[in-house]
């Protein structure tokens, strides 16, 4: 096996127990990596790499290895070349080209890689883009799609890849995907995209209850993973049926024991029977009474044994299933409309041209396009945030706007605090109560934003937006599920899918297009 993890052992520096005496062989092979965030997922990615090193056990690897991580700072002079580690081959080329090379350097030349470079960058669809530019202007997607290209360029034996679509447009998903589709040798690959794991040969699931392999792709892994859990949800009501009739059949047992007691003192009291035989039946019962109560603890110990090893075959993942107040947005209500708008940041070359388009009713709207394409100016637009220059936006609801960062609540502040702020006019029980709905019960809405996970300050944006009496006609949601696990992707479809209202929805995910019932995309160009 290329990887090969044994009794495999980590601890975070927080002192959290991520792995214990793991073991787990990936061969030559597409792996899908899931689970929630925190799981564990990147350390692992880490450790396979030997950015770690494990608390024990040993990591065996066959080959080179190579890491593809989430984006990280750069040289400011690094150039596209740089990425490939190929600044010092070109330039030798480049001297020999000017007749200034040394023997050297006409024995080391590789005259093929500026061809082979230009075919790295065409397959990850950055054609044609100059060799010499700095990394430092490309944005977040060409970033990723370089760094892939330059991971795969020399063919190592195992790469990793974590997160490898995040940021990226439709083009860049499918550019990776393609990537994937072809690769020989082995990979692992940390995601929560669902249609790149759907590319995957076997997914790796990584939980508070061990690691657990499925194969086939992502649609093979969410079928057996919802028979998994119906099962042990069924078994869990029956073991916690179980414990109750034993419950039951032992305080049966007890009430009938105080009533032989009382029966046989009022006996007692009267009189008629010898002391001696009282006493042998007194001790005869307490005997029997005693055997009885040995067998109740122990049926009842074994009722909750059961009761405990179904409760931990159960994940315990509140799904978000909520009651919102109506939007009350009718269905002939023009809601939004642009009328040849143009904008942007520089009256030379805006970047949104004579762009018009209407939405009516509590429609669900896909904002699409690449990267660059001006989706961000528009729903700036949208928002107020950003003036035409020309053309005319015209809102006929309350609008509000999430963002991946979820920028609308303010950071320092309780969830609760929050709340209150966005929605003045309700009162304690009502703020209280929306934030139950989101799950955020009792302590949990004290909690501080800047302690929250990605999908728990999305779920708190969309209760303080969304939970008040007067929630908005029009929420837009801009690259949503970015840095999210898939739970926290199903609980944010699950509380849209109460949402009466417009939606206007900036995402590269298909899948979550289509869970939350978008109706019709608008594509820039």
């Amino acid at each position: 096996m290329p990887v090969s993890l044994r009794a495999l052992s980590y601890t975070t520096p927080d002192d959290t127990r991520l792995f214990d005496a793991l073991d787990l062989s990936f061969g030559a092979e597409r792996t899908g990596l899931v689970g929630r965030n925190g799981a564990g997922k990147s350390t692992l990615l880490r450790l396979i790499a030997g950015e770690l090193q494990p608390a024990s056990g040993e990591i065996l690897r066959a080959g080179e290895v190579r890491l593809l991580r989430q984006a990280v700072a750069v040289p400011g002079e690094m150039t596209v070349a740089d990425a490939f580690g190929a600044r010092e081959a070109l330039a030798r080329l480049a001297r020999l080209e000017a007749g200034e090379g040394s023997l050297d350097d006409a024995g080391e030349a590789d005259w093929a890689l500026p061809a082979r470079l230009d075919d790295a960058l065409a397959a990850v669809g950055l054609e044609g883009m100059e060799q010499e530019r700095r990394v430092t202007t490309l944005s977040g997607g060409q970033r990723t799609r370089l760094d892939l290209a330059a991971l795969t360029f020399d063919a190592p034996d195992t790469i990793l890849l974590d997160e490898p679509t995040n940021n990226l447009d439709r083009e860049g998903r499918y550019a990776v995907a393609e990537l994937l589709r072809g690769w020989r040798g082995t990979a692992i690959v940390a995601s929560h995209d669902r249609e790149l794991l759907r590319h995957m040969d076997r997914i790796v699931e990584i939980s508070g209850l061990g690691v657990r392999i499925y194969g086939g792709g992502f649609d093979l892994y969410a079928e057996r993973k919802a028979e998994e859990r119906a099962l042990a949800a069924q078994s869990l009501a029956t073991a916690e049926r179980n414990l109750r009739s034993v419950d039951r059949q032992i305080q049966s047992a007890r009430e009938k024991k105080q009533k032989r007691d009382a029966a046989g003192a009022q006996r007692a009291a009267r009189g008629g029977a010898p002391r001696i035989l009282l006493g042998a039946m007194k001790r005869r019962a307490e005997v029997s009474a005693g055997k009885g109560s040995d067998l109740a603890e122990r049926q009842r110990g074994e009722a909750a044994e059961a009761l405990e090893a179904a409760r931990a075959r159960v994940e315990r993942i509140r799904q978000l299933h909520v009651d919102l107040p109506g939007a009350a947005v009718a269905n002939g209500r023009k809601v939004l409309a642009f009328d040849r708008v143009t904008a942007g940041y520089d009256t030379a070359a805006p970047v949104v041209r004579d762009l018009s388009f209407e939405i009516v009713g509590p429609e669900r709207v896909a904002l699409t396009g690449p990267n660059g394409s001006g989706k961000t100016t528009v729903l700036r637009l949208v928002t107020g945030a950003l003036q035409p220059m020309a053309g005319d936006v015209r809102r006929g609801v309350p609008v509000a706007m999430l963002d991946q960062h979820v920028e609308i609540l303010d950071a320092s502040e309780t969830i609760l605090a929050n709340f209150r702020r966005l929605n003045p006019g309700d009162t304690d029980n009502a703020c209280r109560a929306a934030l139950a709905r989101f799950l955020f019960r009792n302590e949990a809405a004290l909690r501080v934003v800047a302690t929250l996970s990605g999908g728990e300050r999305l779920r708190a944006g969309l209760a303080c937006v969304l939970g008040g009496t007067k929630p908005p006609g029009l929420l837009i949601l801009d690259e949503p599920t970015n840095h999210l696990d898939l739970d926290s992707i199903a609980a944010i479809e699950s509380g849209l899918a109460a949402y009466d209202g417009a939606l206007l929805v900036v995402s590269h995910d298909d899948d979550f297009l289509d869970a939350i019932g978008v109706e019709r995309r608008i594509a820039l160009r």
